[in-house]
């Protein structure tokens, strides 16, 4: 529906208002250039005669909105689409509509600031603040729907948006001037709702180009206005002036960077309602005279960096003042009432003007004299002793103040940044402040020692106290200590119920630690280095820390031996602790642990703990190693060469990593199978002292699935096959020691039946047993072969590779089974001349075939259904290639010297060839690249170290 306009408004004044604010806003060079190419457009559209639906949005700068007749037709592509429906649509977000009627306002590229929240109209993130929109009307051409707001006639394809007085109002009332400038822009109604006076009660000019004559505008419609900003508008004195005689009801001002007269403040009076007055950065007067500010109601006052000769306040109902950074040489105050005052770098104030002025206000609770270098003890001493109410005070960078002999028992909030005066005398003084919340010393430079008992006291700072050595606190609330870069610190007592944080980082010379602190649950001491072995004894039960959860001690290299015993410590931290030999920890809910960098522990012991995984790989000197973890699932031992003693007793360990603990012995591993029965995970490379007996206690391990026992010296697989009935995975690399016939059990009399990975790589097992292996073995999934000095031609055509044949119980023969091996991996293997493996051989599953690094290789023959990889990367000698392989998505063949005839007929049968790779080639030259494409044309990659293509 369409409001009508104050009948004592007429649309040109309306619009000649919006136009001069626009003008006040630097709006008209955002939106005129485009308003006036829309109308260019519109008309151009109009007198060529193209037709279009008509969009009645009310665009026009001014007069009445266009009627039908007159309306401009809009190109075809700026309409949107609708549908055929009569009825208003529910929604929870702005339609399509919506977005491209306010493209036709130019507002399309526009982001909308609703209550700094930063919405976006054109990204819909109003959700859920319109409920309904306006019928949308359909395209019947025989149709004309009365508007139910006034009853005429809507003319046919005309589409509107009609917004209720109430759902405008509360839609409007987000935005700011600006956009309700923007707004008024839109239509009569939107116009009408943007210019109500709820949305102009606070007027905001900061640093824009009003002229006086728009304000008087502003000041005749808006009268109840009650918050004015003209700080930064030029002839900011004749805004301000014209502000305070047409503004009744003015409540704040805000007024600076420019001038100020002295009749502005001679007619302050005549505001009675006025309650804040801010003048910033402004010079008062002519600089050099005297300026009075006399007001009966005025609450708070501010003259901030202000350029001023003296100033004469006489406000009864002051509450706060604040003369910050201004250059005033003298303030008379007369202000009875007077709370807060803040004369912070106000340089040219005397120490008796200082005196004066905050003597003037018995009742003062708060007093900012921070950067004042003339202040003296005895002027803060009269101050305290006739403003007994004074709670807060900063006395920061006052290089005079000592507080030697000053008295302020109700303070609660003390500031002395940067204060050479104050010295470890000064806390008696303090002392006597028995109120006290917060006290910061930063910078305090001749500050040796702090010692203070406040029953308040929350918060404290003490921040490059360069000559600091010791801290005794005790406080039952104190809840924040900040204490940092005081290099000379060291000892600190710290008594409280309520601290629960304690952050003490890079104190270096710290030494002695005393804590009674009922609550606290977090200490971080990293780097500070002199700490010694005694500090185990605060963090421990009976320590002065029951509820301690998390400590760390990182960089600590002072500690040597490391013993804690606590009940309620979860996170302990002792990376980079260097000089640790012996840890003994009995937490039983401890749950992690780092001790990354301590490479110099021999002894460990974790008796008990809460741990779930521990990696001790990292301490390469540990030779005795005790462990009692009832959550344990994971420990990795690899690395430490020295250990020879070891009981570990982990009920729920699965995964074991011994590699490399070359006196790991099989008592040990004896012990560990008995009291960790769940192991899935054993891995024992490079354990030589590992024998027989220590393999025959793996039959303890019901559920053992994988096992490593590469780089050993074994001779004999026959316990693994006695004990690991239910073993998967085997690894075997490098065991040189094995006979031929150590594998036999496997292929000959099916032992490890549910072996599905096997490596056997850069063994010496003779090619006979390699053949009866893949032979034999079609349960095998994986298989490594790499290195495998004695393995010759793999031609599974030969009878050597020939499955066995199955009978039944006739003695007939049946279907020859099918291999299950999916992945074989060949590498290196410098005898392979030739690689056949035909279709009957049943490699039905083969996905993998790795052969590079063969450098005697000359043929592969593959016929694999269900291949799609293949590596022959650097097989130089390579000449033959026939590759019956459908699935072959990847082909390497880096480095090979085969030619392109060769590769051209191979790949021409792998259909789904995606990835070829023939980069130093020689004899595949760059213009054959086109024609290997042509022969595989689900290429998608050619990788060729001549060119790309």
């Amino acid at each position: 529906m369409e409001i009508e306009d104050d009948p004592e408004r007429t649309d040109t004044e309306e619009m000649e208002f919006v136009s001069g604010f626009d003008e006040a806003f630097g709006l008209n060079n955002f939106l005129g250039g485009k308003l006036m190419r829309r109308r260019q457009i519109a008309a151009e559209s109009s007198s060529s005669g193209q037709g279009g639906t008509e969009v009645n949005l009310n665009l026009a700068l001014g007069g009445a909105p266009s009627s039908s007749s007159s309306a401009s037709a809009v190109p075809e592509r700026e309409i949107p689409d609708h549908d055929s429906h009569n009825k208003r649509p529910k929604v929870h977000s702005f339609s399509l509509d919506w977005d491209n009627q306010f493209a036709s306002a130019s507002l399309e590229n526009d982001s909308y600031d609703f209550l700094g929240k930063g919405y976006n109209i054109n990204q819909g993130s109003f959700k859920n603040e319109f409920h309904y929109l306006s019928p949308i009307l359909n395209d019947r051409k025989s149709e004309n729907i009365t508007d139910s707001s006034n009853g005429r006639d809507i003319k046919e394809g005309e589409v509107r948006m009609d917004l209720t007085d109430d759902l405008l109002h509360m839609v409007f009332s987000f935005l700011d001037h600006i956009n309700l400038c923007r707004a008024a822009k839109v239509c009569r109604q939107w116009r009408t709702a943007s210019t109500h006076e709820d949305f102009w009660k606070r007027l905001d000019f900061e640093n824009r180009n009003i002229s006086l004559l728009q304000f008087e505008d502003m000041c005749r419609r808006y009268p109840k206005a009650t918050q004015l900003n003209l700080n930064g508008t030029p002839a900011i004195y004749l805004l301000a002036m014209k502000a305070m005689s047409s503004l009744r009801n003015l409540e704040v001002l805000i007024v600076g960077k420019g001038q100020l007269g002295e009749n502005f403040f001679q007619d302050l009076t005549g505001c009675s309602k006025l309650r804040s007055l801010i003048v910033n950065d402004a010079t008062l007067g002519n600089g050099i005279q005297e300026i009075p500010i006399y007001h009966d109601q005025l609450r708070h006052l501010q003259i901030v960096k202000c350029r001023v000769l003296r100033i004469s306040v006489r406000c009864s109902q002051l509450q706060t003042l604040s003369l910050k950074r201004s250059s005033m040489a003298h303030a008379a105050l007369n202000c009875p009432l007077l709370l807060d005052l803040d004369i912070a770098s106000c340089h040219k104030l005397s120490d008796a003007a200082i005196r004066s002025a905050a003597m003037s206000c018995p009742l003062l609770e708060s007093l900012d004299m921070s950067n004042c270098s003339s202040v003296s003890d005895e002027t803060l001493r009269e101050i305290a002793h006739t403003c007994v109410s004074l709670h807060v005070l900063n006395a920061s960078y006052c290089q005079n103040l000592s507080l030697e002999s000053v008295r302020l028992p109700m303070l609660t909030v003390l500031k002395l940044h940067s204060c050479e005066g104050i010295t470890s005398a000064s806390m008696t003084a303090i002392a006597y402040s028995y109120m006290l919340e917060v006290l910061e010393l930063d910078n305090c430079s001749l500050l040796t020692s702090v010692s203070l008992d406040l029953p308040r006291l929350q918060n404290i700072r003490l921040v490059h106290c360069r000559k600091l050595i010791e801290l005794n606190l005790r406080s039952v609330v104190l809840s924040s200590i900040k204490v940092s870069n005081c290099p000379s610190l060291q000892r600190i007592s710290i008594t409280s119920n309520s601290l629960q944080k304690l952050v003490l980082q890079k104190q270096e010379s710290l030494t002695t630690l005393a804590l009674q602190c009922q609550s606290l649950h977090e200490v971080d001491l990293t780097d500070c280095e002199s700490l010694t072995n005694s500090i185990c004894e605060v963090f421990s039960d009976g320590g002065g820390c029951p509820m301690l959860r998390s400590l760390t001690l990182d960089n600590c290299e002072s500690l040597t031996v490391v013993s804690f015993r606590s009940t309620t410590l979860v996170n302990l931290s002792l990376a980079g602790c260097r000089a640790i030999i012996s840890l003994e920890l009995n937490c039983p809910f401890l749950e992690h642990v780092s001790l990354d960098g301590c490479d110099h522990l021999e002894r460990a012991n974790f008796c008990p703990v809460g741990l779930q995984s521990l990696n001790l790989g990292i301490c390469p000197k540990l030779n005795s190693l005790h462990i009692e973890a009832e959550r344990m699932v994971l420990l990795e031992l690899k690395g430490c060469g020295v250990l020879s003693e070891a009981s570990i007793n982990c009920p729920l360990l699965t995964s074991l990593d011994a590699s490399f603990c070359s006196q790991l012995t099989d008592d040990c591993l004896s012990a560990t199978t008995t009291s960790c029965p769940l192991i899935e995970s054993l891995i024992l490379m490079s354990c030589p002292s590992v024998g027989p007996d220590g393999l025959s206690s793996l039959r303890w391990l019901q559920h053992l699935i994988s096992l490593d026992l590469s780089y050993t010296f074994l001779t004999n697989l026959q316990p693994v096959y006695d004990s690991c009935l239910q073993l998967k995975v085997l690894k075997l690399q490098a065991c040189k020691y094995l006979t031929d016939s150590s594998l036999e059990p496997l292929y000959k009399n099916g032992a490890l039946p549910s072996l599905c990975d096997l490596d056997l790589s850069y063994g010496t097992l003779c090619q006979s047993a390699i053949e009866e292996l893949l032979a034999c073995c079609t349960h095998l999934t994986h298989v490594s072969l790499n290195g495998c000095v004695n393995m010759h031609d793999l031609n599974w055509d030969s009878d050597a590779y020939q499955l066995p044949v199955p009978t039944t119980d006739m003695g007939l023969s049946s279907d020859l089974p099918n291999r299950l091996l999916q992945n074989l991996n060949c590498v290196g293997c410098l005898n392979i001349k030739k690689v056949t493996i035909p279709s009957v051989a049943k490699c039905l599953h083969l996905s993998s075939l790795n052969l590079s690094l063969s450098a005697n290789l000359k043929e592969v023959d593959l016929a694999c259904y269900n291949l799609c990889f293949l590596n022959l990367s650097n097989c130089c000698s390579l000449e033959i290639l026939k590759l019956d392989c459908p699935k072959l998505s990847s082909l390497f063949l880096q480095s090979c010297n085969i030619n392109e005839d060769a590769v051209d007929v191979a790949i021409s049968q792998c259909n789904m060839l995606e990835t070829l790779d023939v980069r130093f080639c020689p004899k595949i030259h760059p213009v054959s690249m086109g024609r290997l494409r042509a022969a595989c044309p689900s290429l998608k990659r050619i990788f060729s170290s001549l060119a790309s293509m």
